[in-house]
């Protein structure tokens, strides 16, 4: 019987320590923190002094080192999302960042400032939605994984046994992870989607599930973080698991996403499109082939559905991507392109089909996994549809449907949901379900292939997207970035070290061109709304103001990424 955490706790404050109280029934177990000594011990329920103040907590994030030194994190709402197979999923809807140290006197006014930063950027990444766990289930793996692991596996806690990849807050726990006593008292969450809804066909009520897992190696936001790390990481790395249950059955459909796994780079630089560069002084094929060794190892066989441009900036990519997989020479990795929006340029959605019928022989091959009514495995997904397109998001999340769905008619067959010669696309209520639910489709407005429209307002939305989009990219993903990288860990804060990347001075020309060209353009407007005496006075003015903005402009773009929200912190692994 696998080690399960606890579900409620009281968290009891005096000046001196942090006393942390399961409340399970028959649960005696208090953990002690002590702020000065940050030492932490299991006591019992009578040693929590009567003069401590007390609050409800839902569970334990971990611990993080700032400039103030110690901080606890906790969570403080949680809100049910849904049970899979019997069990509760939560979703972390609060959290309470919480200072060892008692007061901030010791700190000098820039270290506060810094102190105060660094804490928005925990902060920043608390928000971010997507936190779930659950107290007595292991939600990093799949289906599959777990009918597959050994009796001491199931023996271990949840935290020893979790898939690392998909543990956010593994860095915040490392304190606590010597000692194997204190365990039960965590809560190890993942940064995910999920969508748990109960769906009815042909009068059978059954549960339709979407994880997706996003890996918490080489994280970031997309234009800083691209390409692969020395461990072959891929940047911005999501499983996506498909789960389905009926009546005791089970089945379960994976895909992954991620970045082009070799080195490459696309630094903001104020375009609307930075060209992508491929970094030319890296041996890439050693990272590519450990990307693919350990995509094979815990996935299988595994197809590149790679869905960028064929031409212009992006056509470099596939070329290089193809070669690649041509060197690797290894029959269990096969590479697929299509341009995706070349096949579907002018609204033709209908030809996705030629993709989905490329891949249709090695979707039915690979399977998918599935378990009966009483327990029994009778097929194991045998293979995996990596796909990407430049960012991994609305192109992947077309395709990754497209294939989830045609599993899903298979499953629901076979679990005896659907009738012989029924296709879910008939489904209506179904369908909408799945249209509204998956996160997959939710960030594009794709025409169903039932009517091939796309509608006006999905247009307007996808205009308006792109907008936030760019100013994220060229204005908030640095401090974005930092944020990432200080909660995984990825930067450390030295509490001796006085000075702080943060402080980083702008050149003259990061205040002075922009203020010109403001200037510069609110007089040309102004000159064409109080005309001068004559036309041709006006035309200089207008031509002169028009000018000095224009040129202005230009300077400003050339000098593109200086002008960027860039990261400041310093990354275990420098960036190029």
């Amino acid at each position: 019987k696998m080690a399960t955490a606890y579900e409620k706790f009281n968290l009891h404050t005096t000046p001196e320590k942090f006393y942390i109280e399961a409340c399970d029934d028959g649960s005696n177990d208090v953990l002690s923190i002590d702020r000065v000594s940050t030492e932490m011990i299991l006591t019992v329920r009578k040693d929590i002094p009567p003069h401590a103040v007390t609050r409800p907590i839902c569970g334990i994030m971990g611990t993080i080192r700032l400039v103030a030194g110690t901080y606890l994190i906790v969570i403080t709402k949680k809100k049910k999302v849904g049970d899979l197979l019997g069990h509760a999923v939560w979703k972390a809807m609060d959290f309470d960042v919480i200072s060892y140290k008692k007061t901030v006197l010791h700190l000098t006014d820039n270290q506060m400032q810094d102190n105060k930063a660094f804490l928005s950027m925990i902060n920043s990444v608390l928000l971010t939605d997507g936190f779930y766990f659950a107290t007595d289930y292991d939600l990093t793996h799949t289906l599959q994984r777990l009918a597959n692991t050994s009796p001491e596996f199931q023996e271990m806690s949840l935290l020893e046994r979790a898939d690392q990849r998909f543990v956010w807050n593994g860095h915040l726990l490392r304190e606590f992870m010597p000692q194997p006593e204190v365990r039960t008292e965590l809560t190890h969450v993942k940064t995910t989607f999920i969508v748990m809804k109960s769906c009815c066909i042909n009068g059978k009520i059954f549960d339709w599930n979407i994880i997706s897992r996003r890996s918490c190696f080489r994280a970031g936001v997309r234009y800083y973080v691209r390409g692969i790390d020395s461990e072959g990481h891929a940047a911005n790395f999501v499983e996506t698991e498909q789960i389905v249950q009926y009546s005791g059955g089970k089945a379960s459909f994976v895909q992954t996403r991620g970045s082009i796994p070799f080195y490459w780079s696309q630094r903001p630089n104020l375009k609307y499109k930075p060209k992508p560069q491929i970094s030319k002084t890296i041996n890439h094929l050693d990272g590519f082939q450990r990307h693919f060794d350990s995509q094979i190892i815990i996935y299988g066989k595994q197809v590149i559905l790679n869905l960028i441009d064929q031409k212009g900036s992006e056509k470099q990519l596939e070329q290089a991507f193809d070669k690649m997989v041509s060197s690797l020479g290894n029959g269990m990795v096969k590479y697929i392109a299509f341009d995706f929006h070349k096949e579907c340029s002018r609204m033709r959605w209908h030809r996705l089909q030629i993709l989905v019928d490329m891949v249709t022989e090695m979707q039915d091959e690979y399977g998918y996994f599935l378990v009966d009514v009483d327990g029994n495995v009778l097929v194991q997904q045998e293979g995996m549809f990596r796909s990407n397109c430049m960012d991994c998001l609305d192109r992947t999340n077309v395709i990754q449907s497209l294939l989830a769905r045609r599993s899903l008619q298979s499953q629901l067959e076979r679990l005896g949901v659907l009738h012989m010669g029924q296709r879910i696309e008939d489904q209506a209520d179904f369908e909408k379900i799945y249209k509204n639910g998956d996160p997959q489709l939710k960030s594009t407005h794709f025409p169903t292939p039932l009517t091939g429209k796309r509608t006006q307002w999905g247009l307007v939305m996808d205009g308006w997207n792109s907008m936030i989009r760019y100013y994220k990219n060229n204005f908030s993903d640095g401090f974005r970035q930092d944020s990432i990288d200080l909660f995984l860990g990825n930067y450390a804060i030295d509490e001796a070290d006085m000075t702080t990347p943060l402080h980083e001075t702008k050149d003259w020309k990061f205040l002075t061109l922009p203020i010109i060209m403001v200037v510069a353009f609110s007089m040309c407007i102004i000159c064409l709304l109080m005309a001068g005496d004559t036309w041709t006075e006006t035309l200089a003015y207008v031509l002169f103001w028009g000018t000095a903005s224009f040129v202005t402009a230009g300077v400003i773009l050339f000098n593109g990424r200086e002008f960027v929200d860039s990261p400041k912190l310093v990354q275990k692994e420098k960036m190029d």
